[in-house]
């Protein structure tokens, strides 16, 4: 169902959420440590039912390590509508030989132009996605 401007906030399926996150590659990345929030955006794939993305060594790689608890947001909008999806997780780096040869075999892209040599996958474990009507905000009196 579509929101429109009698409902403009409709909650989507998971499966029509996880459709949204395979269909962008571009989304925002947030993690905590010791109480500080810290948020970076990233280039993903949606896989096989997991997020895989690329790093480098640096702090959001060292914040991986130290809590991998992570939220993914990525939204999206037409001239109808807006859409957000949240992913709720565990991230960790690829080790074996063979699961970072499968990795690089994917078609995962960076914006940026730096070397990117750790893989990281989020395995999720809540998604969620809301869809929303654009258009003016009604009157107030």
């Amino acid at each position: 169902m579509l929101p429109d401007q009698e409902n403009p906030v409709t909650d989507l399926d998971q499966t029509e959420s996880w459709d949204l996150l395979a269909g962008s590659d571009l989304g925002r990345l947030a993690v905590s440590v010791g109480d500080q929030p810290e948020i970076f955006p990233i280039n993903y794939l949606a896989h096989d039912g997991v997020v895989l993305f690329c790093t480098a060594q640096g702090s959001k790689l060292v914040n991986l390590t130290i809590n991998r608890r992570v939220a993914l947001e990525i939204d999206g909008y037409t001239d109808e509508y807006a859409w957000s999806v949240i992913v709720h997780g565990t991230a960790r780096t690829l080790e074996s030989g063979t699961e970072i040869e499968a990795a690089a075999q994917l078609p995962m892209h960076s914006w940026i132009p730096t070397l990117k040599y750790v893989f990281v996958e989020i395995a999720p474990q809540k998604i969620t996605g809301r869809r929303f009507a654009l258009g003016p905000a009604p009157e107030r009196w």
